[in-house]
């Protein structure tokens, strides 16, 4: 084959996503399972996922270390333990905590599900979080946000967060002292009401073949039942601060942490995937207006970008960087103009164009496997949406005007009441 290379490879446009769905089980217990079946390696990837329960602000720690410290322990093995037989079949284990909901999960070849299965039902039944183990977690975490409490964007992001979210799961913003809350009899308490399986969903993707799929609801169906105590996933309101400007000085610095932005909509509302749209243009791509503007022409930073977050009971549309310490009010400055920008005139349609392809084409290239797709009904899900939300998206994509992303940009864009917050020198 003869590859001429004077001449571009040919260009197509993106018609349509196809997204895989999956097969649904309610067990007896209450648990909802998910099944995506996929692909030929005798691979499974198995999640389980629990609702994170109310926020208490005189325990704040509960959700975050409870799942963090799942695998430390149970009455019948140790972390150590634990970490040897999930290793010694090859399979990979791992939690992770999240603001709305709290995973664990598996990696496993098919054939040794039968030995790392056990593993997991004896951690989501019977972890017992040791005293040394978690005198251990506080110390190490402490350790951890002293350093962290050194790097202006993490100082900028918590006062951030704290701002728009105010007392809650969302805004909290740990101390040393927030640590010494942590308590195992709480956890303990904590524990036996989160991880129960009312309040978990199952998600299975790779190659799930009848028996396997027999042999995870055997082992999380009868023998898995439910306490008498009930979950509890509602949360505090979300009170957003009256103070809109938060600057935290340090002296010596050389860069400046900048982070703005507002409270906006979530993934449910209808205006959702325009807003993505115009969020690209701005600071969502490497090819972004901030980006041009503030790294490329001005040389203020080495990276600047904007996003939006999506959670259960929030949103936020927000900006991003770091600056030379000299040049953080003009930084500012040039973010304001760009916002404007998009609020009196209309972005030219090569522009669009380049958004669009930009936008589709990383929703393509991130349905790489069958774990991808399960990752894409799990933001679907848990926010209560079905899959003609991607449907919407890709035609919201494909065909919004510039016109209307102007009229979107006076709807959501007002830089006065951004809350703004700046680490380091202004």
């Amino acid at each position: 084959m003869t590859i001429d290379r004077k001449q571009a490879p040919e260009f197509r446009a993106i018609d349509n996503i196809n997204l895989l769905r999956p097969a649904h089980q309610a067990l007896d217990n209450g648990c909802n399972v998910f099944c995506f079946n996929s692909g030929d390696q005798e691979l499974v990837r198995i999640e389980w996922i629990f609702a994170n329960q109310r926020y208490n602000p005189e325990k704040p720690l509960l959700n975050v270390a409870v799942n963090t410290m799942l695998t430390e322990g149970t009455n019948n093995m140790t972390q150590a333990q634990i970490s040897d037989k999930v290793d010694f079949y090859g399979a990979f284990l791992q939690v992770d905590y999240g603001y709305d909901n709290s995973l664990v999960t598996l990696y496993s070849l098919n054939k040794h599900l039968q030995h790392t299965l056990p593993v997991i039902k004896d951690i989501l039944t019977d972890s017992i979080f040791p005293e040394k183990e978690l005198a251990t977690y506080i110390r190490n975490q402490q350790q951890k946000l002293q350093v962290s409490l050194q790097k202006n964007d993490f100082v900028a992001r918590r006062a951030f967060n704290k701002a728009l979210y105010g007392d809650t799961a969302y805004g909290l913003g740990a101390d040393a002292d927030t640590f010494k809350t942590l308590k195992r009899d709480d956890m303990l308490a904590h524990f036996k009401q989160m991880y129960q399986p009312s309040n978990c969903t199952i998600i299975i993707s790779g190659k799930i073949e009848p028996q396997i799929l027999e042999l995870i609801t055997d082992t999380f169906d009868k023998s898995w039942t439910n306490p008498d105590i009930k979950p509890d996933a509602t949360q505090p309101e979300i009170k957003p601060s009256t103070e809109h400007f938060y600057f935290t000085e340090k002296p010596d610095a050389l860069q400046s942490a900048i982070r703005m932005g507002l409270p906006v909509i979530n993934r449910t509302h209808p205006d959702f995937p325009a807003l993505q749209v115009l969020n690209t243009v701005l600071g969502g791509y490497f090819g972004s207006r901030l980006m041009a503007n503030i790294r490329e022409d001005k040389g203020y930073t080495y990276g600047i970008g904007s996003g939006m977050s999506s959670l259960k009971h929030a949103g936020a549309m927000f900006i991003a960087t770091e600056v030379g310490a000299d040049v953080c009010k003009a930084a500012i400055a040039e973010i304001e103009k760009e916002i404007n920008l998009l609020k009196s005139d209309l972005i030219p349609e090569e522009e669009l164009s380049l958004v669009r392809n930009y936008m589709l084409g990383s929703l393509l290239g991130s349905l790489e496997n069958v774990f991808s797709h399960a990752d894409k009904f799990k933001n679907l899900y848990f926010a209560g949406l079905d899959y003609d939300y991607y449907d919407r998206y890709v035609e919201t994509v494909k065909t919004i005007s510039a016109e209307r992303l102007k009229e979107l940009a006076n709807v959501y864009l007002d830089f006065d009441g951004f809350y703004k917050v700046i680490v380091g020198k202004y």
